[in-house]
């Protein structure tokens, strides 16, 4: 798939969640830092959006530690949480 269509595919993704606070903590992280990712992290991501959203929430505000394989830089980024544009 072309990266440009498979960015789009992914922020459609994480924008559609089906929860208004997943939709925000997982489209806002999307919106920060999706245009510079590469293969590996659009993978991360890929496989993230398949995780339950209860879960992804949890690993991102600390409440839970997240599996080895979401570990590193962009689970790091996920929890800085600083991103989100809240509605005024």
């Amino acid at each position: 798939m072309d990266p440009a269509d498979r960015l789009k595919r992914l922020r459609f993704r994480a924008w559609h969640r089906g929860v208004r606070e997943a939709d925000y903590m997982i489209g806002g992280f999307f919106d920060a830092h999706g245009v510079s990712w590469g293969e590996a992290e659009m993978a991360w991501f890929e496989a993230l959006l398949e995780e339950q959203d209860v879960d992804i929430m949890a690993w991102a505000i600390g409440t839970a530690e997240p599996p080895e394989r979401f570990r590193g830089a962009a689970m790091r980024q996920l929890q800085l949480l600083d991103y989100i544009k809240h509605p005024e």
